[in-house]
């Protein structure tokens, strides 16, 4: 039942029950199956008339409308059941004036059916034009969905499109020059810059490298358009059975596109921009051509970039000449350049070779059996054992001064790995042992020629990944007593004997005085015990007797060790900041004859495949052979039976000079071995912080005597 407003009259509309059996609706008139023949006749006996509050007229199909008039005699409530009425509604039914009765007085037995809608075609019936118009609705929204979704499609593609770089310039883009380093035995140990071989053809490059880096990196490469949907979902397949990742989704196409235009952040924009960039390359270059482009610009790792600059640097040869197995190593290289270094983790590059060769049996290009052959070959150059990171730095520094604008540079240093590794491992345990119960965070080493001012060794810090500032080139520190060898030279000099004597006595100069490290006095004692036991009082007797502040100056500016140096007695106790790669240059002149060596880390190299003109330093004398000798009897004698008895080597002459500042905060040991091979030792915190009785003759010199008896006879 429901309410229907017609002309501002509430009807209800009743629809006539199709059963025999009566309806039990309140307001509706039960009719009979029987009654279904006089519909039509409209004619409604005078006793169901008497029920209802107003004439009863049939409506066309089927319905029989009737005002809706509450009864008098009847309740309001919905729950009500007029029972009486719905049996006289029975009653009336089988009344047979109802069939003879005709409708009310001014109504006609059936209303006229509306007129059909202007719209309906002819011949069309309603439910056509519905549907028709449902059609159209449909059209017309489909339209606009294309209409808009086209210009939202565009203002992103303009957004996407803005930056995006061009792809005819990014391909001749230029790059930085490369700076490739060499140790003594020819061994790459650091690589600069984009380090980028010989481009080559794709002719010129031998059949196993192609197979190897489509077999791995894109197997339908040849077949499929920018983007290979097939290869994706292999690689989500693969990469899910296995719970690891083996393959990758992107093409070589896509690799080309993140290589030469993109940065590698990881965000929608960028992404889009590839797919760009990658239906541009594939209209633009055959697949040949994008594979060669790969290939020549493909990062490898180690600095290199392409396949031929990577043979140089693993193998020392062209890409012409790889075989299968180099290809294959260099073909696993992409997905994780640093993880699969040869030159940083061997055992994981042999197996990711291994599964380089297998993929290329899965697609046909090897068999198992020839697979086989050459995983058993792969055997990888050696490389420098050690990266040193410090000296790398320094000497790619100094190397600039050398090279020609932009060129591509191989440079032959004075590094020998094998004492950087010995450096570097004494160093670290001596940190993590005695160091760090003293409060010893930071130290640095050097190692020296005392013939040539060949550096051997640098090691700048504690860790290179924490901290790159290098402490042994840059930083600058009071040497405290390690400066009293220039006071010593000075009265060398001034003709002064390691035998003459000088007062251990207190002294004061002006409001300040000096004070030693043991407590009393003996009195006189000799320049050589002096020097050996690091006596204060002396050193500024010693000082203001022969020359005073100015001359040490001098000697220690004639010696390379460059500062602003007070001029005042207390220079004498080293109180000026020096460095330790300058302090160990000017103790090498103590113990080569008296020759000046500046200190070096380049001998040979080229640029563009032209050698570099490189003028060896020639020793300048800074002093006499007779006042070096002197000068090394007094060193040795500070090893020998003074504070820098730890330092001492049995069966080597050894000879050096501690120091140590106030409080504690730095100490310093610098000597040579066997008068070749200088070193100088720096330990301390780089905020300052005082260490726990830490002295020069204690750490450092054990440092430096752990490094020194770890060298090969040979490396004397």
């Amino acid at each position: 039942m429901r309410d229907w407003r017609n002309k501002g009259r509430n009807w209800i509309m009743m629809e006539a029950c199709v059963t025999s059996a009566p309806c039990h609706c309140k307001d509706h008139v039960s009719i009979s199956s029987a009654m279904r023949s006089v519909l039509s006749a409209a004619v409604v006996p005078a006793s169901v008339q008497a029920c209802l509050p107003r004439p009863l007229t049939i409506a066309p199909r089927g319905f029989i409308h009737t005002p809706l008039m509450p009864r008098q005699d009847q309740p309001r409530s919905r729950t009500a059941r007029p029972d009486a009425r719905y049996r006289a509604d029975q009653d009336a039914v089988q009344d047979p004036d109802f069939i003879r009765r005709g409708p009310p007085p001014g109504r006609s037995k059936r209303r006229p059916s509306p007129p059909p809608p202007s719209s309906r075609r002819k011949g069309e019936t309603a439910k056509e034009t519905v549907s028709n118009r449902k059609k159209w609705r449909w059209l017309r929204w489909g339209i606009m969905v294309l209409i808009w979704g086209g210009l939202t499609a565009a203002v992103f593609l303009v957004y996407f499109a803005w930056d995006l770089p061009r792809p005819e310039e990014a391909l001749d883009a230029p790059r930085r020059p490369s700076l490739i380093l060499r140790d003594q035995e020819g061994l790459t140990f650091a690589t600069y810059g984009d380090v980028v071989g010989e481009s080559l053809r794709l002719g010129d490059m031998p059949r196993a490298m192609q197979d190897a880096a489509v077999s791995v990196e894109d197997r339908r490469f040849w077949s499929h358009g920018a983007i290979d949907p097939i290869g994706i979902a292999r690689a989500i397949w693969v990469n899910l059975s296995s719970g690891r990742l083996r393959q990758g989704g992107s093409t070589i196409t896509q690799q080309v596109a993140k290589t030469l235009f993109l940065s590698n952040e990881r965000t929608l924009r960028r992404k889009v921009q590839e797919l760009m960039l990658t239906i541009w390359l594939s209209e633009h270059f055959t697949r040949q051509e994008i594979l060669e482009i790969w290939l020549n610009r493909v990062y490898l790792g180690a600095g290199a970039w392409g396949v031929d600059a990577a043979a140089h640097v693993y193998f020392g040869i062209s890409a012409r000449h790889l075989n299968i197995w180099q290809a294959a190593m260099l073909a696993g290289l992409p997905r994780a350049p640093s993880r699969f270094n040869p030159r940083v983790d061997p055992a994981a590059a042999i197996a990711r070779t291994r599964e380089v060769l297998q993929a290329m049996v899965e697609t046909h290009v090897l068999t198992a059996a020839q697979a086989s052959a050459e995983a058993a070959k792969i055997s990888f150059r050696q490389q420098a054992p050690t990266g040193a990171p410090w000296f790398a730095d320094w000497a790619a520094e100094r190397a600039q001064s050398l090279l020609p604008q932009g060129a591509d540079a191989v440079i032959r240093t004075t590094l020998d790995s094998h004492i950087q590794s010995i450096a570097e491992a004494r160093l670290t345990a001596m940190l993590d042992g005695p160091g760090a119960a003293a409060n010893v965070h930071e130290a640095a080493v050097v190692v020296m020629d005392a013939r040539t001012g060949a550096v051997r060794a640098m090691v700048g810090g504690a860790d290179y990944r924490h901290s790159s500032f290098n402490r042994a080139t840059i930083m600058r520190r009071q040497p405290g007593s390690s400066f009293k060898p220039f006071v010593w030279l000075v009265a060398m000099e001034n003709g002064e004997e390691p035998d003459d004597t000088v007062s251990d006595a207190p002294i004061r100069v002006g409001n300040w005085s000096p004070s030693n490290y043991e407590p009393g006095s003996v009195g006189d004692i000799t320049l050589e015990t002096a020097l050996a036991h690091s006596v204060n009082t002396a050193a500024v007797r010693l000082l203001l007797r022969d020359g005073g502040p100015a001359a040490v100056i001098e000697a220690a500016h004639r010696l390379g060790v460059e500062d602003n140096f007070p001029r005042n007695a207390s220079i004498a106790l080293g109180t000026a900041d020096a460095g330790l790669l300058e302090m160990t240059a000017a103790y090498a002149s103590f113990f080569n004859g008296g020759y000046r060596v500046p200190p070096r880390a380049i001998e040979a190299g080229t640029a563009d495949h032209r050698p570099i003109q490189i003028t060896a330093p020639v020793g300048e004398a800074v002093m006499t052979p007779e006042v070096s000798k002197d000068m090394t009897r007094m060193l040795q004698a500070v090893v020998a039976r003074g504070t820098g008895r730890a330092a001492a080597i049995p069966g080597h002459m050894v000879g050096g000079k501690t120091g140590t500042t106030q409080d504690y905060r730095d100490a310093w040991f610098i000597g040579c071995v066997d008068d070749r091979t200088v070193i100088g030792v720096w330990v301390g915190n780089d905020d300052r912080t005082p260490m726990r009785n830490i002295t020069g003759g204690s750490l450092p010199a054990r440092l430096f005597h752990d490094i020194a008896a770890a060298l090969p006879p040979t490396r004397y």
